[in-house]
């Protein structure tokens, strides 16, 4: 997947595009990683998990919370740079932004779903249409500003493999 930015030689470098504008780049990281901590928190893995069947190459719990805290970011960098990017037009930042929530509101509920309701079947397909929200999300992103999609490269890698994680529990636990 390649993007292209409409017009490479009128974007200021990211360091000189930050100036002035860290509280805002700020306030969508945290919000996010605020967002994605609060649910973990709320719906954490418990002793019905800790039951289930896993694979061996399940990761180890340990590594959960740092790759989200810095998916999140990346999330939240990329909707800033979204945003920021004026001369995108109206209609493709608010379609980006569109599918940037959706796929946050599908990314949220997987773990109420998996570990609240308990139920790996349904989060299975929950987390199916997740992982398409979070490829049209980049796709729209790149199409907007390069690096905000390629941004969302490592979110969709570690989607793939909750994917495939999660399909092999519901199969292990039947």
């Amino acid at each position: 997947m390649a993007f292209s930015d409409p017009m490479p030689s009128q974007q200021p470098p990211l360091a000189s595009e930050m100036r002035g504008s860290l509280p805002s780049l700020a306030a969508w990281v945290l919000s996010i990683v605020t967002l994605g901590a609060g649910v973990g928190l709320l719906f954490a893995p418990d002793a019905w998990f800790s039951a289930l069947h896993k694979p061996t190459w399940n990761p180890p719990g340990w590594l959960f919370a740092p790759v989200w805290a810095t998916l999140y970011a990346l999330m939240g960098t990329s909707i800033w740079l979204v945003r920021r990017q004026s001369d995108a037009g109206a209609e493709a930042r608010h379609r980006a932004s569109v599918l940037f929530l959706l796929q946050l509101v599908l990314n949220l509920l997987w773990t109420p779903i998996f570990f609240g309701l308990r139920s790996p079947l349904l989060a299975f397909i929950e987390i199916c249409a997740l992982w398409c929200a979070v490829l049209f999300t980049a796709v729209e992103f790149g199409k907007i500003r390069a690096l905000a999609g390629y941004l969302f490269l490592p979110y969709l890698l570690w989607v793939s493999l909750a994917l495939v994680l999660n399909g092999t529990i519901w199969l292990m636990n039947i």
